[in-house]
């Protein structure tokens, strides 16, 4: 059996129950880190928490070397840890098939995931969210700059009045973490203007949520990762209201898009 555990946003509790009783009932414990982390902790803090030693893979480790994982689950019961919940990325998915390819029972437990918790932070109604992207860092793609593909999705979010929710670059081999000053620069730079949510530390006893002009957003700090960003597109009133309670947002900026 291989068991997909999401851990959440945060720390070692963020897990579910059900997660954590997966995590030490196996007989090996695997996890990544390259497609997200928990700021509130560390490798140390999760083997203390679960009482279980765990074997962290790079994305070699997972993507190109996946064996050691599976022929884990073949033999017993093997968990593969991630932060967040376990499918959202990409990678995840092409492990669980692998494992089915190869007649391994599998199954996930999820985690609180950043699209959910960015919706409740800043009030904005989680099925008005068009498609998500994510703002690299320039060394992160062949170009400079935000990637078209990147402004595309925003222009066509916005052109339907939806949200985006953009996910902001991590390398984690140098623990680089990619901040809503910077993405929110990044793009009054590639263009784009309007307003802006910078959503940190969700998950964590101390989230931020601020909502200002992209170009306001550029020079402000928002203290240490993870950051999200999201550019919202026509308002409910009710959106509205809840960013000016709850994210600062001026409301004179907010008019023009409110719809009553």
């Amino acid at each position: 059996m291989l068991t997909f555990v999401g851990l959440g946003l945060y720390d070692e509790r963020s897990v579910t129950i059900a997660g954590r009783d997966a995590i030490r009932a196996a007989d090996r414990v695997f996890a990544e880190f390259y497609t997200s982390r928990l700021p509130g902790t560390d490798i140390d803090g999760l083997e203390a928490y679960h009482d279980v030693t765990i074997e962290v893979r790079d994305r070699a480790g997972v993507e190109q070397s996946p064996s050691p994982i599976l022929e884990a689950a073949e033999t017993g019961d093997a968990v593969f840890l991630t932060a967040g919940d376990a499918m959202i990325a990409t990678t995840h998915v092409d492990l669980r098939l692998r494992a089915h390819d190869r007649g391994i029972d599998t199954r996930v437990i999820h985690g609180p995931t950043a699209q959910a918790a960015a919706s409740g932070l800043t009030g904005l109604q989680n099925y008005r969210f068009g498609a998500a992207t994510t703002v690299p860092f320039p060394a992160s793609h062949a170009g400079e700059g935000v990637p078209d593909s990147v402004l595309e999705t925003i222009a066509a979010n916005r052109d339907r009045g939806l949200h985006t929710l953009a996910f902001l670059d991590i390398r984690a081999e140098e623990e680089a973490y990619l901040t809503a000053s910077e993405a929110a620069g990044m793009l009054v730079d590639a263009g784009v203007t309007g307003l802006g949510v910078a959503v940190c530390r969700a998950g964590s006893p101390d989230p931020l949520v601020r909502a200002d002009r992209l170009a306001t957003l550029a020079d402000q700090q928002f203290g240490a990762p993870l950051h999200l960003l999201v550019l919202p597109g026509s308002l409910h009133e009710l959106e509205a209201d809840a960013l000016t309670a709850f994210a600062d947002a001026p409301p004179d900026l907010l008019a023009d898009l409110t719809t009553r």
